[in-house]
């Protein structure tokens, strides 16, 4: 159902977006990026996160690691990973497919400003062998995210 609902997402909201289904696995930055020939940083991957009872989703850069003192400074927090059943009872996606698409119910969605820096990133998209290709702004706007900067 996951890749289904991302599909739909796209479907009903920016229907000029492809899902991108390929042979290979794309559960991790490096597979993703060999997969859809681009540089590990143009990955989008996609961290959920709890923040006191709030689950969130921070969108960054491949390569890139949540700073833990911008992130305390941001929230009053320290971030707190979900683990692989939480992420897809929030999400529906699978660890290796989590993405801010087709979600079941609406989070709150934070793009680091390391997206910034490419016209266009790959995003999975409900599955670990999808993804779509999206240019940084674009996505944020669709999923009603807000830039944050929350990485090293």
């Amino acid at each position: 159902m996951s890749l289904e609902s991302v599909q739909q997402f796209f479907r009903e909201n920016a229907p000029e977006i492809s899902v991108i289904v390929t042979e290979a696995s794309s559960a991790t930055v490096a597979l993703a990026a060999e997969a859809h020939g681009v540089e590990p940083d143009q990955i989008a991957k996609t961290i959920c996160l709890r923040i006191g009872e709030d689950v969130v989703l921070v969108v960054t850069a491949g390569t890139k690691r949540l700073d833990n003192r911008k992130f305390k400074d941001r929230f009053g927090v320290k971030p707190r990973m979900l683990d692989a059943e939480a992420v897809v009872e929030a999400t529906s996606h699978p660890v290796g497919g989590v993405c801010p698409f087709g979600l079941p119910s609406p989070l709150k969605v934070y793009c680091d400003l390391s997206l910034r820096a490419f016209d266009e990133v790959v995003p999975a998209a409900g599955a670990t062998n999808a993804a779509v290709k999206i240019a940084p702004e674009r996505m944020r706007s669709l999923v009603d995210g807000v830039w944050a900067d929350l990485c090293q």
